[in-house]
């Protein structure tokens, strides 16, 4: 499958293409919901809290396009659509929870309240 990730500037640092595919608001967060298995659209636009449905349907575009995510569209009345993090998305969770557990520690010693 060829990506579509040519569209953007090229990265000239790991860093850069790591935030180019990751970075935003939504999606490291739409990536982590999938931690636990396939989920739909539905339930998605309702874990991830403060995003609309216009941003929730680029951001899995955008992650799609990147390989990150998987999308199965089943041809029914209504029709039905479950994501599914691919091979690649999955080697990212270990890194997204390094990534909470230091915000975590860092909401702790600025006295920001969590969930």
């Amino acid at each position: 499958m060829m990506s579509k990730i040519t569209k953007r500037p090229s990265a000239k640092c790991g860093i850069d293409y790591a935030f180019q595919r990751i970075g935003g608001k939504y999606k490291g967060r739409v990536l982590w919901r999938l931690r636990g298995g396939v989920l739909r659209y539905g339930e998605l636009r309702k874990t991830v809290t403060g995003i609309t449905p216009k941003m929730l349907t680029q951001v899995l575009r955008e992650l799609e396009d990147d390989g990150l995510i998987s999308r199965r569209v089943y041809v029914e009345v209504p029709p039905k659509v479950e994501y599914t993090l691919t091979d690649s998305g999955k080697e990212l969770l270990p890194f997204l929870s390094l990534l909470r557990d230091w915000a975590k520690e860092q909401m702790q010693v600025n006295g920001v309240e969590s969930m």
